[in-house]
């Protein structure tokens, strides 16, 4: 009888441990998987900077989340989320690379914001500086080859384009232009001298000193340069991606993105 007792209470004690462990284990489970939520952000190539700085402070303050960026030219991202990429947010440096995906619904406009604001500039090699002075001077004929976005799907060619065409420069200057698939290539064009200028904005530049800027383009030469941020309609994340987008607004993310150069709209 004695015995019975003891195998009994000693099954009781193994399916209580069990169960303890068993219970453990799947709150470890549940906090494991919790910690590998991954947001997928496509962000314009001039953000990189920030949101790098950005994504670091982030992460330690949201220990579940992880921030993944996907850098390019705003129109290659604009393509990429029509095409069904899978993303959560979507940050662009024009304002007509994100109001289509705002039009065709795969962005609600209430969960949308016009964030930032940037310069035109031109660059030159820094040991080059005093060549070329100014936007103007890019007629006199002493460039050989001018490095810009592609107009098509990058915003600082497009704003560059339409600089050089204000100034009466682009069909003397079309020749000699050499389209690169972002902005960052271009930087890296006039960095490693293998063009004579550049057109980059302001917030590229500033993170170079192998560069030197030359002239900021007049805000009436281009487009207000706009940077608007909004969460994808269909992100499989929408509570994280809610909380990464209002946090990018708060006054610690503007502070990062002022001491990039960028300016915070109202």
């Amino acid at each position: 009888m004695m015995k019975h007792s003891i195998r009994v209470i000693m099954s009781m004690f193994l399916c209580a441990s069990f169960l303890f462990l068993f219970g453990c284990t799947n709150q470890e489970e549940k906090q494991e998987a919790k910690q590998t939520v991954k947001l997928t952000i496509s962000a314009a190539s001039s953000l990189q900077d920030a949101l790098t700085e950005i994504q670091k402070q982030y992460e330690k303050e949201h220990k579940n989340i992880k921030l993944s960026f996907n850098f390019g030219s705003s129109g290659a991202l604009q393509q990429q989320i029509e095409q069904g990429a899978p993303v959560d947010l979507f940050f662009s440096a024009a304002e007509d690379k994100f109001r289509p995906l705002v039009d065709k619904g795969l962005i609600n406009k209430e969960e949308s914001k016009n964030l930032l604001g940037n310069e035109l500039v031109l660059i030159v090699p820094k040991d080059k500086a005093g060549t070329i002075k100014d936007f103007p001077s890019l007629g006199d004929g002493n460039i050989k080859q001018l490095a810009i976005g592609n107009p098509e799907t990058t915003p600082a060619g497009q704003y560059g384009k339409q600089t050089l065409s204000k100034l009466n420069l682009w069909t003397k200057l079309e020749g000699k232009i050499v389209y690169t698939k972002d902005v960052r290539q271009v930087l890296l064009y006039v960095e490693t001298n293998a063009v004579d200028a550049g057109i980059v904005f302001k917030t590229d530049a500033q993170i170079s000193d192998k560069v030197k800027m030359v002239d900021t383009a007049a805000a009436n030469t281009h487009d207000p340069i706009i940077y608007p941020v909004g969460i994808i309609k269909n992100t499989k994340h929408k509570t994280e991606a809610t909380t990464f987008y209002q946090y990018i607004q708060t006054k610690d993310a503007r502070q990062i993105f002022e001491k990039y150069g960028f300016k915070i709209l109202k």
